[in-house]
């Protein structure tokens, strides 16, 4: 796991939060963090549908200061939205804090009753209509890369033929080769915010084993100085880092690091390693989409001890 703020939930955020899934009455918590606790600041009660309620939800938001807003869903209202509202403007330590305290806040709340989870750096990423394209792209099909129809098609060929041990030595050996992974929409969206702004960033991305998906684990502004004490240090990361230097030609590169501690479990390298050329491309791809200037580096930086390999 990526590296976290140490804050806990306090006791009335919690008792706020147990209310709120009991009764069914609140459609929107906002959580900010003070003096190293997270507490509820807020509350908005149901008053329409989701996409209605978004509406009162702006005069809520500041434009420099993050916040967290738990959001009750209409189908069915048991279960819940994540929001983490972490504005282009706020300062770089908040910043931090924020992208370090996300997950924390969801699982001492009890990670199973959110559903969801949607990344906002601007008051216009929490519109209706930009919930309603959020909803839409967690919807649709996810396109599938050249590596990936192919790892479909065998798996499509082991049924037919009722898993035999032929097809079951066929999977293995292209695993061997590289695996696609599906990704979350905030892995995604985080990647592609690297290089929204001229700040030193880092996004760290996770394997789900149980999913096989790449899933945003932090994303922050962080320095050179500051680099290796954010790679996690005992189990498996793809980190890739958005370097603002005078050395290149374009104002900075993406670095892709690949991070694997020798104390981590042989089944985690083994699906690290087998992913990392698909994960590298996928990058390169959504930087493009961007239409930045800075370009993932050609080399790729694979350590094991991130205290003494950078």
């Amino acid at each position: 796991m990526a590296a976290t703020s140490g804050i806990g939930v306090s006791p009335e955020l919690t008792k706020a939060f147990s209310d709120a899934v009991e009764t069914r009455n609140v459609r929107f918590i906002k959580v900010t963090i003070q003096d190293e606790s997270l507490v509820s600041v807020a509350s908005l009660p149901v008053a329409g549908s989701l996409n209605e309620d978004l509406v009162q939800l702006q005069e809520y938001l500041e434009d420099k200061e993050p916040c967290y807003i738990l959001a009750r869903l209409d189908d069915p209202p048991s279960e819940w939205l994540a929001i983490s509202y972490v504005p282009d403007f706020a300062n770089v330590r908040d910043k931090t804090l924020y992208a370090s305290t996300r997950s924390s806040l969801t699982k001492s709340l009890g990670s199973t009753i959110f559903v969801d989870s949607l990344f906002a750096t601007d008051k216009a990423d929490l519109t209706p209509d930009a919930y309603e394209a959020h909803k839409r792209h967690q919807a649709a099909p996810k396109p599938l890369s050249a590596r990936e129809q192919e790892m479909a098609d065998i798996k499509a060929a082991e049924r037919e033929a009722g898993n035999s041990y032929e097809g079951s030595n066929a999977r293995k050996n292209h695993i061997g080769q590289g695996v696609g992974l599906s990704w979350s929409s905030e892995a995604v969206n985080a990647v592609k915010g690297l290089v929204s702004q001229n700040d030193s960033r880092i996004v760290v991305l996770k394997i789900e084993p149980s999913t096989e998906s790449l899933e945003l684990d932090y994303f922050a502004d962080v320095t050179v100085d500051n680099l290796s004490s954010s790679i996690p240090s005992n189990e498996p990361s793809y980190v890739f880092y958005a370097w603002t230097n005078s050395y290149s030609q374009t104002g900075g590169d993406v670095v892709f690091i690949y991070s694997c501690p020798t104390a981590s479990p042989v089944r985690y390298r083994m699906l690290y390693s087998s992913a990392v050329m698909s994960t590298y491309l996928a990058v390169k791809d959504f930087l493009a989409e961007t239409g930045s200037t800075f370009l993932l580096a050609a080399k790729r930086i694979e350590i094991s001890d991130r205290l003494n390999s950078i």
